[in-house]
C-alpha cells in the first residue's frame, strides 16, 4: 500500500500521429529514459488496456505513472533537466497530453 505522503502523477499521451511507428517508439524511449529521474521512486509505462465499459476513456496512446515520497520530489521532477529534455525532445509527437495528481487521504 502506499504511504499518506506519496505523491502521485499519471500523465496521458496522445499521439498527434497515432498511426506513425517512428512516432510510437520514440514517444515510449522517451517516456523509458525519463522514468531514470532519481526522484521517482516507482513508475508504469501503459498503453489502453482493452477493456470496454462506459466509464473506460482508452482513447490515449501512452500512460506513465510516476509515484514520489512526496511533493518536494514531484516538484523537482518538474525541473530535472532530464524531464526538461523529454519535454523539448517529444513534445512535437504528442497533439494532447492530460496530468491527474494526487495526493493520499485519511
Amino acid at each position: 500500500m502506499l504511504s499518506q505522503n506519496q505523491f502521485i502523477h499519471h500523465v496521458y499521451f496522445w499521439l498527434e500521429n497515432p498511426d506513425n511507428a517512428a512516432d510510437h517508439a520514440a514517444l515510449l524511449a522517451g517516456l523509458k529514459k525519463l522514468s531514470a529521474v532519481s526522484s521517482i521512486q516507482e513508475y508504469h509505462i501503459g498503453v489502453p488496456a482493452s477493456t470496454n465499459r462506459g466509464v473506460i476513456d482508452a482513447t490515449y496512446h501512452f500512460s506513465l505513472l510516476t509515484i514520489f515520497a512526496n511533493q518536494a520530489d514531484q516538484d523537482a521532477y518538474q525541473i530535472d533537466p532530464m524531464h526538461l529534455a523529454f519535454v523539448d525532445t517529444c513534445k512535437h509527437l504528442w497533439k494532447k497530453v492530460i496530468v491527474y495528481d494526487s495526493i493520499g487521504v485519511e
